[in-house]
């Protein structure tokens, strides 16, 4: 795979695929800009050079249809001076217009090409519409991880038609710190894995077991292994066609002398709300309640495995972390790995949610630009995104 560091962007336009979703409050404000920075270095090195930029990405879900409130524009004045550039909007991705905008660019500017999505040959994956986003520039940098694993026209089909294609830092880290690190981890590894359902996380489960010292399981997730074990849930979440599978995988986890930690208490709460009555309770649940994240002594076991670890993977939160009252089994772990002197990847977009939250986001080594992808990744899939800058 070519390296964007290597490579000259002098007197050449680039195309670079680009995560630019990001929420927008009703006055078409940006809420988060995370997306927007974490593309900058990419951008910032093709102009350096004196290359020129297109920029391409979706926003939301328009499903083809064309909406004002998923239009690009929006966003071009916080991106102009965030680049510092006076950044210029093309109406639409593909047609004459759009082409003759792109041969006018010169070296050093940048131009935003309205919602991909507005488009279904986007998500189609239609070769068509990929080559005419090819035809606009000469060199194509895939830099939005968070959808490199779907095989859209702008993520995946557009490489077959540039010659030059390259992974940016963003995309470049990422296949670094979930392919690189998890592949080599140092010893003890740890991994931290909740959320709501086992069915979101089961094939990753599958790999880790073969990877891993120790997992610790926390969420909702966590009841389906718990009913599992034969222990009474309350009214806990469980996926009840998915407790033979959660049992099967207790047992391979032995049979790969795997240390696979579940809560040992809990707080269950009478309902769902952060004023709701709330016990602390074994592994037994209460009929009529339901546990709401794992209790203190799960907490500070879970975060005395952490300290010892050299590399750690958390994905998905240890309970409602939402609400103040069912925040704490989570938060205890984020200040453990935060503290902690392992190799640190946090992915999923509750974690990262959790970890912006606990003001502790750079004490982390990496936090993943993307929820699904980074979930595909460390199941050792090769993401199509990827695979197609490779070439």
């Amino acid at each position: 795979m070519a390296a964007i560091d290597s490579f000259n962007f002098s007197e050449k336009k680039a195309i670079i695929r680009v995560d630019f979703n990001v929420p927008l409050n009703d006055k078409f404000e940006i809420t988060d800009d995370t997306r927007i920075r974490a593309a900058v270095p990419t951008i910032k090195k093709v102009l350096a050079d004196g290359g020129a930029v297109i920029l391409m990405s979706h926003l939301g879900r328009p499903k083809g249809e064309v909406k004002n409130e998923f239009s690009l524009k929006h966003i071009v004045s916080h991106l102009s001076s965030t680049l510092g550039v006076d950044v210029k909007f093309a109406p639409d991705c593909i047609g004459d217009e759009v082409k003759a905008l792109a041969a006018d660019l010169k070296g050093g500017e940048v131009m935003l090409l309205e919602n991909l999505r507005f488009h279904n040959e986007e998500t189609k994956g239609d070769e068509g519409f990929a080559k005419q986003l090819a035809e606009l520039a000469d060199v194509y940098v895939n830099d939005a991880f968070g959808t490199a694993h779907r095989a859209h026209a702008s993520t995946t089909i557009i490489a077959k038609f540039m010659d030059q294609k390259m992974a940016g830092y963003l995309l470049d880290k990422e296949i670094k710190f979930l392919g690189d690190t998890v592949e080599n981890a140092e010893k003890p590894f740890v991994a931290i894995v909740g959320g709501a359902k086992v069915s979101g996380k089961l094939e990753v489960l599958k790999t880790l077991i073969t990877k891993v010292d120790t997992i610790l399981i926390g969420g909702g997730m966590a009841y389906t292994f718990l009913k599992a074990q034969g222990h009474n849930i309350g009214n806990s979440l469980v996926e009840d066609d998915l407790v033979d599978t959660a049992a099967k995988i207790l047992v391979d986890a032995k049979a790969n002398g795997v240390n696979f930690m579940l809560p040992t208490d809990n707080l269950a709460a009478d309902k769902f709300a952060d004023d709701a009555d709330i016990l602390t309770v074994g592994n037994d649940i209460p009929e009529g309640r339901m546990a709401l994240d794992v209790g203190p002594d799960t907490a500070k076991a879970y975060a005395a495995e952490i300290a010892s670890a050299k590399t750690v993977v958390w994905n998905g939160p240890m309970g409602c972390f939402e609400m103040p009252n069912f925040s704490n089994g989570t938060f205890t772990v984020c200040k453990a790995v935060a503290d902690s002197s392992a190799v640190s990847i946090i992915g999923g977009g509750d974690s990262v949610a959790a970890v912006n939250q606990s003001g502790l986001a750079d004490k982390m080594s990496h936090i993943s630009t993307g929820g699904g992808a980074s979930l595909e990744f460390l199941e050792g899939k090769e993401l199509p995104g990827v695979k197609a800058i490779r070439g």
